[in-house]
């Protein structure tokens, strides 16, 4: 696959990721709570994975026990410990900050990815961490006037979910060693759907699912949002560095103020249009063409 088509595949899943709001913002209207939401999600997309995989691939649905370990990673390491830290830092802090707090993840990946797959950390990457991490806060509000007091275990948790947001690249990289993107996904969720749903008390909602609204939004999540999107990143991550493939995900925030100016009339100052431009700009900086490196090369040699 051309890396061009990843990066597309990429920045698909995180526009996809970044119109997250609009389901689970209706679902929360509804009377669930973010973990009621969260093993709603995953349940649904586990449903919608191992049926999509049966029907176009069989062999995707073949692991080793022994290979469980890293679908133990992406599923409950990363994607329930990364929503668990998400909403305590909301609680803790405030949904501005942890969503900052939250986009520390490219920071983590590229470290990892330094020492785990000896990936380069070139000046590109550098430059585009600092513009995605202060475009980011333009975007969701906290600069330029941060006045807000984060104590010290918002702070930790805060991280803590950008911190378990990476190990999906991490782990992911492991485990596409071995097997296709599709059989990633399908077991992320299966994972994740297994270990959250004994402590959500989705039990106590289940009078909402009579109301067709609830499926639609539930459906939206789980399909579009989740079983879409991480099949396209998963796929993008087969054939593009975990470090460049985080950084092109920061797009997320980018479209979810987007979703939020669109449908729900929210307002964005000039801020949070700068915030979006530099975002984007972090995307097309970070990406050094394989032409590009080979030019470099041609001219270390001649010299």
């Amino acid at each position: 696959m051309d890396k061009k088509m990843a990066v597309l595949l990429i920045a698909g899943a995180a526009s996809l990721w970044g119109i997250i709001g609009f389901f689970v913002s209706n679902l929360y209207s509804l009377g669930f709570t973010p973990i009621q939401v969260v093993a709603a999600r995953a349940i649904i997309a586990a449903i919608f994975l191992v049926s999509y995989a049966f029907l176009r691939n069989r062999k995707a649905l073949k692991i080793k026990p022994s290979d469980s370990k890293y679908f133990f990673g992406t599923g409950v390491i990363s994607i329930v410990l990364f929503n668990w830290c998400m909403f305590i830092a909301i609680e803790e802090t405030s949904i501005s900050v942890s969503a900052i707090l939250l986009y520390t993840a490219p920071a983590f990946v590229t470290l990892f990815a330094r020492i785990l797959f000896k990936e380069i950390i070139t000046i590109r990457k550098l430059i585009s961490l600092v513009i995605t991490f202060v475009g980011c806060a333009f975007v969701i509000g906290v600069l330029p006037t941060f006045s807000e007091t984060v104590s010290v275990f918002g702070l930790i948790v805060g991280i803590g979910s950008g911190f378990f947001y990476a190990l999906y690249s991490i782990f992911g990289k492991f485990a596409l060693e071995k097997y296709d993107s599709l059989t990633v996904s399908v077991y992320t969720f299966v994972f994740a759907a297994i270990a959250v749903t004994p402590f959500s008390g989705l039990w106590s909602v289940l009078h909402h699912f009579a109301d067709i609204q609830t499926w639609l939004y539930i459906v939206g999540l789980g399909l579009l949002s989740t079983m879409v999107a991480f099949i396209l990143y998963t796929k993008g991550l087969q054939h593009i560095e975990s470090s460049r493939a985080s950084i092109i995900a920061t797009i997320e925030p980018v479209v979810a103020a987007l979703v939020g100016f669109f449908v729900f009339q929210e307002k964005l100052n000039l801020w949070q249009y700068a915030g979006i431009v530099m975002v984007i700009s972090a995307v097309i900086i970070v990406q050094e063409t394989r032409e590009h490196r080979k030019s470099i090369a041609t001219n270390d040699a001649a010299v």
